[in-house]
């Protein structure tokens, strides 16, 4: 249909507040491109609508099935943050992409407390390498009656408490730390590209 300058101000109205809304989850320059994408798609289904008998109704029926501008902005904005996190890997982008379905779905939640749990085990791992050099007899390995039980950092040393281990404990923990950083991070990603392929799983 042939849009009159009432239905060009609706438009116009519409995509400037999703413009508003994608803003505030976007840069600049992807928020340009998001919006004349999506307002390409919606004058495709304008264009392909019959305006009989009234071109407000029709038009208003259009812009409910896109959803409203910040629900349409909000899915646009993790879509495109579970891209990038399936495209690189990296660490922002996947713990936002995750963030994100954490909120939506009970999958989400789980792998987002899942990877919780993986990068706190982590950097536990992490601190105890840092704190073996600065506190070499409160970090090591804890035994009782002779079994290793745990291993970390023990402030104070209670009595009784046998603590083993060298500084070997100090490359042990770091590269423990570091396998279970990459494969907490690889294992979201992965999640993120099934995900992807199944977007209404």
């Amino acid at each position: 249909m042939q849009l009159t300058d009432t239905g060009e101000s609706r438009i116009n109205g519409y995509l400037f507040v999703l413009e508003r809304s994608l803003k505030t989850f976007l840069p600049p320059d992807i928020v340009r491109d998001a919006v004349r994408e999506i307002e390409s798609h919606l004058r495709e289904r304008v264009a392909s609508a019959d305006a009989a008998p009234d071109e407000r109704a029709v038009l208003e029926r259009i812009l409910a099935e896109l959803g409203p501008p910040l629900r349409v902005a909000q899915a646009y904005s993790a879509e495109r943050t579970i891209d990038e996190a399936v495209a690189t890997g990296r660490f922002v982008p996947t713990v936002r992409a995750v963030s994100h379905l954490a909120s939506r779905t009970g999958r989400g939640f789980l792998v987002a407390f899942w990877l919780l749990f993986a990068y706190a085990v982590s950097i536990g791992f992490f601190a105890i390498a840092v704190l073996k050099p600065i506190f070499p007899d409160n970090v090591g390995v804890q035994y009782i009656h002779g079994f290793p039980v745990g291993i970390g950092a023990y402030f104070p040393l209670e009595p009784g408490t046998q603590l083993g281990g060298g500084y070997w404990v100090i490359p042990f923990s770091a590269l423990c730390g570091l396998i279970l950083f990459v494969a907490a991070t690889r294992g979201a990603r992965r999640f993120l590209a099934k995900w992807r392929e199944r977007p209404f799983s």
